[in-house]
């Protein structure tokens, strides 16, 4: 194998009005989280495994003891107003040059069903454990922007770059004709995220009109901040004790 191949599992016809959702791994798991409970809730059904000499050089060994290539997966459903699909995945390519060819390869293939839209879904590290996430989005036209500030989305404060398939998959998306963003969940960036990932499923459940339970979501939430308080509590006894004691030590040298 020397270049990305998709291998349909369902061939699907020109979808209607499509958009591609992304899900793969990358800062505080959130883009994973989110993929993988859309395609719970919403039945997804898996329609093409992606396979790229790009990936790394290992096979998984199954419970059944079986083996199977590294990979990433697309799913398929079908939404009030338009088709959507999921774009999950073990990992994401290891080099600048597999990165490319990789989004390449799912681009031409989303093309050719009629996707019209990009929408990646990742993680905004601030390195602190805020109470209410916020959602950062950056997009790649206006009127992408306008729909999602109104769904409270904030444009214009998150600044750097966006490493990997999150950025890349809308903006090569643009010079193939489609409109592409990428929503940003406020995350420490350390800790899987549940918390960040439920309000990007809200959002997504409003901007794409689909129902969606997030009873388990909010389960995994609640339990997964109660973690984290109890981490970052113990951090600032951890800091507060380190700095009693170099307070003594100050003391004892003058």
């Amino acid at each position: 194998m020397q270049n990305t191949v998709i291998v349909e599992k369902v061939k699907l016809k020109k979808l209607r009005n499509a958009i591609l959702l992304t899900g793969l791994p990358g800062i505080g798991l959130i883009g994973q989280v989110v993929g993988r409970y859309l395609v719970e809730e919403l039945n997804a059904d898996k329609v093409a495994n992606i396979y790229s000499p790009h990936f790394p050089h290992q096979v998984f060994m199954t419970k059944k003891g079986g083996m199977r290539l590294i990979r990433n997966s697309i799913y398929h459903c079908k939404g009030k107003k338009r088709d959507i699909l999921i774009l999950l995945g073990d990992i994401q390519a290891m080099s600048s040059v597999g990165q490319y060819e990789v989004a390449g390869a799912i681009l031409d293939y989303c093309k050719s069903l009629n996707v019209t839209e990009i929408l990646s879904v990742g993680g905004y590290s601030t390195g602190k454990i805020a109470e209410e996430r916020r959602l950062f989005g950056v997009a790649t036209s206006d009127g992408l922007r306008n729909r999602f500030k109104k769904h409270g989305v904030i444009f214009g404060e998150a600044k750097g770059s966006i490493v990997g398939a999150a950025g890349l998959l809308p903006a090569l998306g643009k010079h193939k004709g489609m409109e592409g963003s990428c929503i940003m969940g406020e995350t420490h960036g350390s800790y899987i995220d549940t918390a960040s990932a439920r309000q990007i499923v809200l959002l997504l459940s409003k901007y794409l009109d689909i129902k969606v339970d997030i009873k388990r979501l909010n389960k995994q939430a609640q339990e997964s901040q109660k973690i984290l308080k109890k981490v970052q509590d113990e951090v600032q006894k951890t800091m507060a004790a380190q700095f009693e004691a170099s307070n003594r030590n100050l003391s004892y040298i003058r």
